[in-house]
């Protein structure tokens, strides 16, 4: 174990376990802690950063922000759970006259790979999440098994930190089974018919990735998304048609669609005859 005092970083002692153990004598290849450390009270703000491995971090106490690559600064508070990742520069730390208590956990292995795509997407956001006794009673044992520097104990605190950042993302997703939930979403897609569909923009206003709304989506109506967009808009489309005298290719734009002679073969797919011929014979 490494205790010591560093000013610059934090009025109190500060805690840092390195991997002491050879790396041949660890029997999990595909993930490794390489250090893990406390940072009580820390009150260095940090701009630039750039880092070699992947660290998770978790704040216990305390405000601050965090920015990757100079984009916008997202606040950070008391059981936020963020990530640093190689090939990008990062600004974090507490706010002026502010101090947090951190820890943060440095892995390296190529499951990290496996996590970011599937339940660890989006690393570059911050998410808040909680701590409740029994994962803060998982960060205490890591620390103990990385204190050790028994092989195998070093194995065990690699999967137990797995565990400990599966529950913290889990614990942040917002609750999108809930009917109130469904409901706004659908609605908020309903309201935007009349543009192009940016599901990057609509997930991040949601907190939630692609793969979520997809997944949502095809649960609650039986289509994919896209093919519940377009089938939104041209129900949409036909109500134009038969209410308003306005122009196919206006109608088109309207909602969304430049390209009329792509409109016009969606409407045909979904509804079996042209814009016109529904226009006209409806």
């Amino acid at each position: 174990m490494t205790t010591y005092m560093d000013y610059t970083i934090s009025s109190k002692p500060i805690r840092i376990i390195d991997r002491t153990t050879d790396e041949s004598k660890l029997q999990l290849k595909s993930l490794s802690i390489v250090n893990v450390g406390h940072l009580p009270n820390r009150s260095l703000y940090r701009t630039q950063a750039q880092f070699q491995y992947y660290a998770f971090v978790y704040i216990a106490g305390g405000k601050g922000t965090y920015q990757v690559n100079n984009k916008e600064k997202q606040p950070v508070h008391k059981g936020s759970f963020f990530v640093f990742f190689p090939d990008a520069t990062f600004d974090y730390g507490p706010d002026p006259q502010e101090t947090w208590d951190e820890f943060y956990f440095t892995v390296e292995g190529s499951r990290t790979a496996e996590w970011l795509s599937t339940w660890l997407t989006e690393p570059y956001r911050v998410r808040q999440t909680g701590l409740d006794d029994a994962q803060q009673s998982k960060i205490d044992r890591i620390f103990m098994l990385m204190e050790s520097g028994i092989p195998s104990n070093l194995d065990r605190a690699s999967l137990l930190l797995e565990s400990l950042l599966y529950e913290f993302v889990q614990s942040s997703q917002p609750n999108t089974d809930s009917t109130d939930y469904i409901t706004k979403l659908m609605d908020d897609i309903a309201a935007s018919l009349h543009q192009s569909f940016d599901a990057d923009a609509f997930c991040e206003r949601y907190h939630i990735s692609i793969s979520t709304l997809r997944r949502i989506i095809q649960k609650h109506t039986g289509y994919s998304l896209n093919k519940y967009i377009h089938r939104l808009k041209i129900s949409e489309a036909k109500n134009i048609l038969l209410n308003t005298d306005r122009s196919i290719k206006d109608t088109a734009v309207s909602l969304g669609y430049n390209d009329v002679f792509y409109f016009s073969r969606l409407f045909k797919k979904y509804v079996g005859v042209s814009p016109q011929h529904f226009r006209n014979n409806v």
